[in-house]
């Protein structure tokens, strides 16, 4: 329940359009993101934190709210200049941005790397060396990330998480990418492989919208991520669907 010193802002009208033109939240729920979506309903409607952000976000708004199913980001951020969704809930990446605004991050998840049985890699910093190669699943936020910052490593991008895994043991990788609670299930599948200590980034998951859409929009999209993470919701909804200690509360966005 949200404290009275941080409870949700209330909606303009010119907010309420921008956001929700068709007199419906529209959400992009990226399906692929499995501490985010946890199950189905009976409707067949995802379950998780990240639908329950959207339904919250509606209820603030006034609306009635339609969650759009995609299988993975890249796909809702294709999207994102077509107009078919209103409010996208995937993780806040530079690429990504170019087209839709983003929120300050609501959660973070932590991203690093597995390394196969035998390995002579024993911390992060020793992956990013010079014929070193990193399955990674193409156009997440850790694969855009490491897009940007690898030096020397080369990055083996396939499409998905289990055809990263796939590619580590069958193409012999020196390492393979991914989100620290994929990664603990994967371990599990390679004897003798370890996941490293600490991560290379976090994946921020955070709201967004078209970038085409009334400044008011996002404005009040703001500051409603940033009342849900003073005032519990974010951390009632991860306690909610179970994935505590996977999930964290981002931290408030910096000032000004």
């Amino acid at each position: 329940m949200a404290s009275p010193e941080h409870a949700f802002p209330e909606p303009s009208a010119d907010a309420v359009e921008a956001l929700a033109p068709t007199g419906t939240l529209r959400a992009a729920i990226n399906l692929s993101n499995f501490l985010l979506v946890t199950g189905k309903g009976k409707d067949g409607n995802p379950e998780g934190v990240s639908p329950d952000m959207a339904k919250a976000l509606a209820d603030r708004l006034g609306v009635g709210v339609e969650l759009l199913r995609y299988k993975s980001p890249g796909q809702v951020a294709d999207d994102a200049p077509t107009g078919v969704w209103d409010v996208g809930n995937i993780g806040a990446e530079p690429k990504r941005a170019e087209r839709i605004a983003f929120t300050d991050a609501y959660c973070e998840i932590e991203a690093t790397y597995l390394v196969p049985p035998g390995s002579d890699i024993t911390s992060i910093d020793q992956v990013d060396q010079p014929g070193r190669r990193i399955a990674s699943a193409a156009r997440s936020a850790y694969d855009l990330w490491l897009e940007r910052n690898l030096q020397h490593a080369e990055l083996v991008q396939v499409t998905g998480p289990d055809a990263s895994f796939t590619a580590l043991v069958e193409q012999n990788l020196d390492a393979m990418a991914g989100l620290r609670p994929g990664l603990i299930k994967d371990v599990e599948r390679l004897p003798g492989s370890r996941i490293l200590d600490g991560q290379f980034t976090a994946v921020r998951q955070a709201m967004g919208t078209p970038r085409d859409r009334d400044a008011a929009g996002f404005d009040y999209l703001r500051r409603f991520v940033e009342a849900a993470k003073a005032n519990g919701l974010v951390a009632s909804l991860i306690d909610e669907h179970g994935v505590t200690g996977r999930l964290v509360v981002a931290p408030p966005a910096p000032e000004g």
